[in-house]
């Protein structure tokens, strides 16, 4: 999960998705870390990551109804030009 690429397919459960962007977000906000005590770090990251988890997988659903709508209308539309010949 070292990847630089965020994946986004729909393999990935909530809790990978969160796991992924709670990794990333400690990791660009190392720095950070220093000021504040261990446990406020990790739980206000943990937060934040199961909430940015959760709209990105909103996002992805989202994308894929989109797709699948579109592949039904061309499937339709494709069905109704062979009808009519």
């Amino acid at each position: 999960m070292n990847d630089t690429t965020l994946t986004t397919s729909e393999s990935l459960s909530k809790k990978d998705l969160q796991r992924l962007v709670f990794e990333k977000l400690a990791g660009a906000l190392g720095e950070y870390k220093e000021n504040l005590k261990e446990k406020k770090f990790t739980r206000n990251l943990k937060k934040a990551s199961k909430l940015f988890a959760a709209d990105i997988a909103r996002t992805i659903g989202k994308k894929s109804k989109i797709k699948q709508a579109k592949k039904a209308d061309k499937h339709a539309i494709a069905k109704t030009e062979t009808a009519e010949e």
